[in-house]
């Protein structure tokens, strides 16, 4: 996927949220390091009265495959008691780790929690989670580029692509 075609489904993202959170000012977390470009770029394309805050979640170490341990490196550095959360991912594949955060984000008592993902590799579903924007889907791909690496690499990269075995 090109960045233009990156850049209509972020402007479609955007719209959608908007409506949604009309007359609300959500607080978006990004799960780092991941989403720190789509977040970016969403946030500029909502343009709309907002908070930002990050966490760092990791489940893959150096493999292309989640180790199935999820680690909370960085939580949440604001109270979200009573807020409209909307959680922005790169990327979702066997849900096991935004299942875990986003349990531990309901005890915190939330007015609302969303989760946006801008890529959903729905065929890599271990668990269920409710996805409430979502840009596209891929099959079972691993995808780089656009902030999504593999080991840290290609982040860089201003489109998205598939990683060949």
């Amino acid at each position: 996927m090109n960045h233009e075609q990156i850049r209509d489904v972020v402007d479609r993202l955007a719209e959608e949220i908007r409506r949604d959170y009309k007359q609300k000012t959500p607080v978006l977390v990004g799960i780092l390091k991941g989403s720190f470009v789509f977040m970016a770029d969403l946030i500029r394309a909502l343009n709309m009265p907002l908070e930002v805050d990050f966490v760092i979640l990791s489940s893959y170490g150096s493999g292309t495959e989640s180790s199935g341990e999820i680690k909370v490196i960085h939580g949440l550095e604001s109270s979200i008691e009573g807020k409209d959360v909307l959680i922005v991912e790169d990327i979702i594949d066997s849900g096991l780790t935004l299942s875990l955060f986003l349990e531990e984000l309901r005890r915190r008592k939330p007015a609302s929690l969303r989760l946006c993902v801008l890529v959903d590799k729905v065929a890599r579903r271990k668990l269920n989670v409710l996805i409430d924007y979502i840009g596209v889907q891929v099959q079972d791909e691993f995808v780089v580029g656009y902030g999504i690496d593999y080991d840290e690499q290609y982040r860089y990269l201003p489109d998205l692509y598939v990683v060949e075995d």
